[in-house]
């Protein structure tokens, strides 16, 4: 691997390659007299790496995303290069895996990039397309609030469910107000800015003051698979204590991505009345025929299981408001589409949002207006 502690950062430019297209240098470093990184147009990313010194076997594109495209690199006279056509997003999440001659593999940050964001398994590189914006929340005023931590005993999971809940600067505990009830909470508030986001509703009036709980995902694997005693602790324990902390006003929303997505819709199935609408984002709804990939997850039959289940119209119905969103490039895709499918044949007032991106957080994040916003207003509306 080539030495990148010399290397210097690269003003912003165009290049005109042959064809006549124009591509914009986003991110670049030089080495020598060379320019490297990823440079990108509207239909695809060249990406180019530097190994002058031809200590490297080979290098691979590992996205954080569904794809068939070709992703390794071909060598060129110092380094290695790849012309990589656009998935269909406006961003995408990457890192680089390299061969080296001793047959030993590394992934890696692109170091020629630095545009970077962080995940649930670490940091990754990021290419943004031409046209992507973030969500004008992230810079419109918003309401301040006020940490509480909690610290749930349960039965049956080997440990106290975690959790922090949000509420607005100014509401005594006695206010009356809504909750948003979310897995992997401090994920979403670290990463997603679920609590700035919720700020900003309510500066803006477009829902009423409400309170979040950011429930901390424990041994996640385990408790968010369709784990009843799970659910149990979180209807049972968690929202009984979320209550006698403060004054909880109308119907519960409960919501999670991933994983924590299925757990929230597995405790509303075991609990039909605890919960007033569901905003599940990428939920991990395994199915056997789509999803053989996931075969070697540990709890990949209960998963399918309960999502056959879940297909299947309930013996007592209680369908409530459930907006999904999932990646236009990802794996999840098709079961959530299916999953979509089945609740609004058992009378769900069910959608689903397919967002141009895949299954990370900041595609969560950039989905949660107007989709989550539609949910809040349609589930706290008067009557």
């Amino acid at each position: 691997m080539s030495d990148h502690r010399s290397e210097e950062r690269a003003e912003e430019r165009s290049e005109e390659p042959a064809g006549g297209r124009n591509y914009t240098v986003t991110a670049a470093v030089v080495v020598g007299e060379e320019v490297w990184g990823p440079q990108v147009s509207a239909e695809r990313v060249v990406f180019s790496f530097p190994d002058p010194d031809r200590l490297l076997s080979g290098v691979r594109l590992a996205p954080a995303l569904s794809t068939s495209t070709p992703l390794d690199f071909r060598r060129t006279r110092t380094g290695w290069a790849l012309n990589f056509l656009r998935p269909p997003v406006q961003r995408m999440e990457y890192k680089l895996t390299l061969a080296h001659a001793d047959g030993s593999y590394e992934d890696i940050v692109d170091p020629t990039n630095p545009l970077t964001a962080p995940g649930a398994f670490g940091v990754r590189s990021v290419i943004l397309f031409p046209g992507y914006v973030e969500p004008s929340w992230l810079s419109a005023p918003g309401r301040a609030g006020n940490y509480t931590s909690l610290s749930v005993p349960t039965r049956g999971l080997g440990g106290s469910v975690e959790a922090l809940l949000w509420s607005p600067e100014g509401s005594p505990p006695e206010k009356p107000m809504p909750l948003l009830v979310t897995h992997d909470g401090p994920e979403y508030e670290r990463m997603a800015g679920l609590t700035r986001f919720s700020g900003s509703l309510i500066s803006a009036g477009k829902v009423p003051a409400f309170r979040v709980a950011l429930i901390a995902p424990g041994s996640r694997n385990e408790w968010y698979s369709a784990k009843s005693a799970y659910a149990r602790a979180l209807v049972d324990g968690v929202l009984p204590e979320i209550a006698d902390l403060v004054a909880v006003d109308g119907p519960v929303v409960g919501m999670g991505s991933s994983l924590g997505a299925l757990a929230m819709l597995h405790a509303h199935r075991l609990y039909p009345s605890a919960f007033g609408g569901l905003f599940l984002q990428s939920g991990s709804f395994f199915d056997s025929r789509l999803d053989p990939q996931e075969r070697d997850f540990a709890r990949f039959i209960r998963l399918t299981r309960f999502v056959l289940a879940t297909r299947r119209p309930a013996a007592g119905p209680h369908p409530i408001p459930v907006v999904l969103t999932c990646g236009a490039a990802e794996e999840n895709l098709g079961n959530n589409r299916q999953m979509t499918g089945a609740l609004l044949a058992q009378g769900y007032p069910a959608r689903m949002v397919e967002v141009p991106d895949a299954h990370n957080f900041i595609a969560w994040r950039d989905a949660l207006d107007p989709a989550l916003t539609d949910l809040l207003t349609t589930a706290w509306s008067p009557g």
